[in-house]
């Protein structure tokens, strides 16, 4: 079974920035489309970034010019490097495949973002 482990969460003030950080447990990982997703508190989940095996990116317009998805094949291990956080941007964040069947998903990173 596949593993997602995310890490790099915390509780930043606002127009700080963050490192996320997920590992993923397959030897497909090089083959796949991944995503970084949020759900903040009483709402849905949602995709905020996608990264393509070539290194194609996407990203939401609510995070557009703040976020950055990249990927590191030979790691297994996808990132998310958020500046200028603001306190919409307090969420859990998960890292999983953006087409097919979901991995498990993982238990996630907290970001909180508060003065």
């Amino acid at each position: 079974q596949v593993q997602l482990v995310e890490s790099g969460g915390g509780l930043v003030q606002p127009g700080g920035s963050l490192r996320l950080s997920c590992a993923v447990s397959t030897s497909t990982f090089s083959t796949r489309s991944m995503g970084w997703y949020r759900q903040g508190p009483g709402k849905e989940r949602e995709l905020v970034a996608r990264i393509t095996p070539h290194g194609s990116t996407i990203t939401a317009d609510a995070v557009k010019g703040r976020f950055t998805i990249s990927r590191d094949n030979a790691k297994n291990t996808v990132y998310l490097q958020m500046n200028s956080l603001k306190p919409e941007d307090t969420a859990v964040y998960y890292c999983n495949l953006v087409a097919g069947v979901y991995y498990t998903w993982g238990q996630g990173t907290q970001v909180t973002v508060s003065s």
